[in-house]
Formats: structure tokens, sequence, C-alpha cells
């Protein structure tokens, strides 16, 4: 595998109007490799996220893609250029099927002309084989409400759904917060299964234990800065929690800027650097 970082943040900062979320972050994660991105609540995870996403552009800094400085227009850019991202539950819709989850906005149909309808057989067959191939062995039936999965089988629906679309990039945003023990086992599985198939994982979350399972590489963000930055092995389980817990909590900030923004039609400003 190339050494050269599939996705780099560099001296990335971000303003709203006269707030500061994120200050000086650099960060880079190759293919094959999990960069686990740790913080407590509030501690600006949301913005990265975001960033990294293509919703919000950088202030200042730059976001490279393969060694190459790129400008992201909106999240659909950064999918173009395979950089996915994982929200809690894999934003699945509890009401419809497995498949039609796996293929929402990417429908594959039969027939010509107007008369192309879903194929839903193919949708059902193609589904389930690739969550299986993540090793959710227990998804047998494309036909199933995913209201009737558990959320650890959700976020697998997610991931392969991800995955199958081209992803190289691979942002999990929690995704293991409020899940049981076996379910949370369901997602870490899947991670190290999608770092063996060559992905960059961004594995964001403020369980600690979970990301000393699957993590290659550890940044700790406090108050929207990177406090620590750091390879396996090189930072017990206390030492990495006591990091975390020397950061003060960003609610009320984060709050001030979702405020900010409603006043702007829910868009951030625009923002002029000198």
């Amino acid at each position: 595998m190339s050494d050269t970082p599939v996705i780099e943040l560099c001296n990335v900062d971000k303003s709203f109007g006269p707030i500061d979320v994120l200050h000086e972050i650099s960060l880079k994660v190759k293919a094959g490799e999990v960069l686990c991105l740790l913080g407590d609540n509030g501690a600006g995870k949301s913005t990265l996220i975001k960033t990294l996403a293509g919703v919000h552009a950088p202030t200042r800094g730059e976001v490279l893609v393969d060694g190459k400085s790129v400008k992201l227009s909106g999240p659909k850019d950064a999918q173009k250029r395979g950089i996915a991202t994982v929200h809690q539950f894999g934003g699945t819709y509890p009401l419809m099927s497995v498949g039609r989850n796996f293929f929402m906005g990417e429908e594959p149909t039969k027939g010509f002309g107007p008369f192309k309808v879903f194929d839903r057989k193919k949708a059902n067959r193609v589904a389930v084989e690739e969550v299986q191939k993540m090793g959710i062995t227990r998804i047998t039936d494309g036909d199933r409400l995913v209201g009737g999965l558990s959320g650890g089988e959700r976020q697998s629906l997610a991931i392969a759904r991800a995955v199958y679309f081209g992803a190289r990039v691979l942002i999990l945003d929690e995704p293991t917060a409020a899940l049981g023990v076996k379910q949370a086992a369901h997602v870490l599985r899947i991670v190290n299964e999608a770092k063996k198939r060559g992905l960059a994982v961004i594995f964001i979350t403020h369980q600690v234990m979970h990301a000393m399972t699957v993590g290659d590489h550890f940044a700790v963000l406090i108050r929207g800065a990177i406090a620590a930055d750091f390879r396996k092995g090189e930072r017990s389980r206390e030492e990495i929690t006591d990091l975390m817990a020397g950061g003060q909590n960003m609610a009320g900030l984060e709050a001030s800027i979702e405020g900010y923004m409603e006043t702007h039609n829910g868009h951030p400003p625009k923002v002029t650097t000198a």
C-alpha cells in the first residue's frame, strides 16, 4: 500500500463568524489504517467530521486527498472522492427493507424507458451478500424491515453500503454509542474488516476501550485542538482517559454556534480572511 495518506488535514482552522471552533488541526490516515479521534462531548468532533465530509469548508488550512489539495464543495463532492460518513444507526430508514435501504438513491432497475421499475430481487440479493461479506450472517432476507435489526446490524448495513459504492475513506461517527456489548462487538468487527480491505477508517468515539480495540493511530481532541497524537501502544488506557478529561466541555460553545447558524437560515456565514 502507498505511504501517501488517503486523506489529510493540514493546519485546519474553522470559525463561524467570531466563534473559533477548530484550531490548527493536522491529521492524516493511510489506506488500511484506523485513526481513532477521541474527545469528550463538546470537544469539537462534530465540526471536524463535517469539515472532513465537505459540509463545512475550512476557514484556514487545507484538505488533501491522495496528497493533492482539494476544495470539497459539499457532501456529494466528498462522496465522489470516496469519502463516506456513517452516523449513528447509519442513517437507515426503519420502515423500509434492507434492500431498499442499501440502494437508497442508487436503485437498480429493470425494464426499458418509461417502463423501468425497481429491481427488488437484485437489490435484496446484493444487499444480503454484501452485509454477509462483512461478517453479519444473521441477515438473510432483503425484504426484512430495517427497524427489526439491532443497532449493530444497522451500522453494519450502512458500512457495507458505503464499501459497495466505492468508499475509500470511512468516517464513523460514534458508531458504538448507545449499543450493548454484543452489538458494539459487531461494529468493531466490521471496522477491522474494513481495515483488512484497505480502507482508511476515521473512528470517532469517546469510548477509550473501543478505540484501543481497533485503532492504529490516535488523536485526542480538546476544545477544538489536538491535545495528543500517538500510535498504538504509546499510551495506556488511563493516560488516554486522563487526557480526555483535561478538556473543558464545549457544549455551550456549540449551542452558540447552532444559534448563530440559525440566524443565517441554517447555514454558516461566509468568513473573510486576510
